[in-house]
């Protein structure tokens, strides 16, 4: 189950995205909204549980429609000494990362934290209500 809720993570986030849903999810709710109708897509050969899709689909809406995994990258660099811990204004513009990482890195951290959280959520969902 696990290894299929990963392909429909993945058909769903990355191949079934248009780039139309990709460039405006983070600027307005329609976009992130169809992202997140069409992204639960593939999830239907898994579960027909109502509650489990609503779910899937509605954290994937939010997370991508507020870049919430940039938080996440954030508050990971809170575990450190004063000194190291960058404040928001410090990383906002560098996907959560301060600018000492490269945006390369950062924009890689930024996705590798997102599609975490998804496939966390997703198996969660899949587990206790499909």
């Amino acid at each position: 189950m696990l290894l299929a809720a990963l392909v429909a993570h993945l058909v769903g986030d990355f191949v079934l995205q248009s780039a139309w849903m990709a460039e405006e999810k983070t600027r307005r709710w329609w976009p992130a909204v169809v992202h997140g109708a069409v992204y639960a897509l593939p999830f239907l050969f898994l579960t027909h549980s109502v509650p489990a899709l609503v779910v899937i689909a509605g954290t994937h809406v939010v997370l991508d429609r507020y870049r919430a995994a940039r938080f996440l990258v954030w508050a990971r660099n809170q575990v450190a000494p004063a000194a190291w811990r960058p404040s928001w204004a410090d990383v906002r513009d560098n996907h959560g990362s301060p600018s000492s990482v490269s945006p390369g890195l950062a924009l890689a951290l930024v996705i590798v934290a997102d599609n975490t959280v998804h496939l966390l959520i997703n198996a969660t969902a899949l587990e206790r209500l499909g």
